[in-house]
């Protein structure tokens, strides 16, 4: 198993102090840490479910505009930055693994090393309160 980035392990002690929702994709698109508030608007514990890809997002957590409308990964903020390689930002609904409906916003953006080297990308996300 090839030896993680120094810089996402530093990203991942970065968000582990954080109370806001973070999770970290790496270069091939896997979900890769979440931490713990993440895990709690997502219902859903990383080293229960270990790495996921990009491409099952969607569907885990059935991600959707705020009019319904399904989303893609290429969609989400986090595979515009993954696949783009720029930020995005997004409203959206999710259904966490807890079956409750969320509403919030995610901002996500690439991460690049040094000389350029492209490591993966970083969503930050808050939920809106519900009305």
């Amino acid at each position: 198993m090839p030896q993680e980035a120094l810089e996402l392990i530093l990203t991942r002690q970065w968000a582990s102090y954080l109370a806001t929702p973070v999770w970290v994709m790496d270069s091939d698109e896997n979900l890769v840490y979440c931490n713990e508030a993440a895990e709690a608007v997502l219902g859903l514990r990383l080293d229960e479910a270990g790495p996921t890809p990009l491409a099952a997002l969607p569907d885990i957590f059935q991600i959707t505009a705020l009019d319904g409308l399904p989303l893609d990964a290429h969609s989400i903020p986090v595979g515009i930055a993954l696949r783009k390689r720029k930020a995005s930002h997004l409203p959206l609904r999710w259904r966490a693994q807890d079956g409750i409906w969320r509403k919030g916003e995610v901002t996500a953006f690439p991460l690049e090393g040094t000389a350029g080297r492209f490591l993966g990308a970083v969503a930050i996300f808050w939920e809106m309160q519900q009305e």
